[in-house]
């Protein structure tokens, strides 16, 4: 909802579901199919629409919020970084040799899966599953969650002095008079 002044002006559904398109899509005419409008005019209506201030305004406040417009959240993120740090191959086993049927698999199971591969083997076809990377998913909930121990960094000059010498009134004064005769043609 944007104001006009003093006045509300709200959005008809349509024209949020266009504001929402138009973010995603970029591209007004189709936005403005998506969003239920005629498809022959569409090209005119995206065009008329974004030149109203209340769905300009509507257009940037998603703009400037892209995470909630997407829907993603720092949480979402941690929770599928969980999935795979916390998984491990028996998931996917009946056993030592079988694998569970894919299609029985739980929509968190599939998720921990990067690459399936099947080769024709001595013993018939071989199914060869790659779990996404278990360390990287753990490195980066410690570090979303600040569980990472703080870097020290020591910055030093040429040949580990330091990087700000302190200088006398008269070293300061000859360097900047060094710099002027420099500077002078």
């Amino acid at each position: 909802m944007e104001t006009n002044g003093n006045k509300e002006v709200k959005l008809t559904a349509k024209e949020e579901r266009f504001c929402y398109q138009y973010v995603l899509l970029l591209n007004a005419t189709k936005a403005a199919i998506s969003a239920g409008y005629a498809e022959r005019s569409a090209n005119v209506t995206g065009c008329r629409l974004l030149t109203k201030p209340n769905i300009q305004g509507r257009v940037e406040q998603l703009k400037r919020n892209l995470s909630e417009t997407a829907e993603i959240s720092a949480l979402k993120v941690l929770k599928e970084h969980e999935k795979i740090a916390f998984a491990d191959a028996g998931q996917l086993r009946d056993g030592w040799i079988s694998l569970k049927d894919f299609d029985s698999l739980t929509p968190e199971q599939k998720a921990i899966i990067q690459e399936v591969s099947t080769k024709e083997g001595k013993f018939g076809t071989e199914v060869k599953i790659k779990l996404f990377d278990k360390q990287r998913a753990l490195d980066a909930i410690s570090s979303m969650l600040g569980f990472d121990a703080p870097v020290k960094t020591e910055l030093t000059g040429k040949d580990g002095k330091d990087l700000f010498a302190t200088l006398t009134d008269e070293e300061l004064q000859a360097k900047i008079a060094d710099l002027k005769g420099k500077l002078e043609p």
